[in-house]
């Protein structure tokens, strides 16, 4: 067994290599730009919601407070009148990176050191390289990936862009494994 402060060293670097190769990911390769799309007639959307001042939070349209509510009539005649869907609206202006990117390196951390528990809790030190790399890795893929599939299931977010998003989180996986398993005591 190895306790996680005996491995901070590989949670802090798997976070960093993490935070730099997501970077990476996200400005020179394109293959996120399509996971949103353009909304038809963007700027009249925009203009006829503004009066409304609707504050930043996470909204459903139509929107049911009960089961009953749902069952009804009136609801029914709204979900299928349409439009049906989900908003988040964030504060106005353009959005600020800084604390996103500062919560995503604390979320990275956080990856590492559920990484570093179950691989200490498992192993021993002078663990193999390969026996190491599979249980990191296997936990941040874990971290990383899988619960991003409620989003599609739940919330009608495109699969193509959950399994994008889940491929980066493979890749995230892998670097956390060979960081843990060059650093393992």
């Amino acid at each position: 067994m190895v306790s996680i402060l005996a491995l901070w060293l590989p949670i802090v670097l798997s976070a960093v290599l993490v935070f730099v190769v997501s970077s990476l990911i996200h400005m020179v390769f394109t293959y996120h730009r399509g996971d949103f799309s353009a909304l038809p007639s963007e700027s009249e959307v925009m203009d006829a919601l503004r009066p409304f001042n609707i504050p930043p939070g996470n909204y459903v349209i139509p929107h049911s407070s009960s089961q009953k509510q749902t069952e009804s009539q009136e609801f029914k005649d709204k979900a299928n009148k349409g439009p049906v869907g989900f908003l988040t609206v964030l504060p106005n202006g353009v959005p600020a990176m800084g604390r996103s990117l500062a919560e995503w390196f604390g979320y990275c951390v956080i990856v590492g050191i559920f990484a570093a528990y179950v691989a200490g809790r498992a192993l021993d030190p002078g663990a193999e390289y390969l026996t190491v790399f599979q249980l990191a890795g296997a936990t941040a893929f874990i971290g990383y990936s899988l619960a991003l599939m409620q989003n599609s299931i739940w919330y009608k977010r495109s699969w193509t862009a959950t399994l994008k998003s889940m491929f980066d989180g493979l890749i995230y996986g892998l670097v956390t494994a060979g960081t843990f398993g060059w650093l393992w005591p």
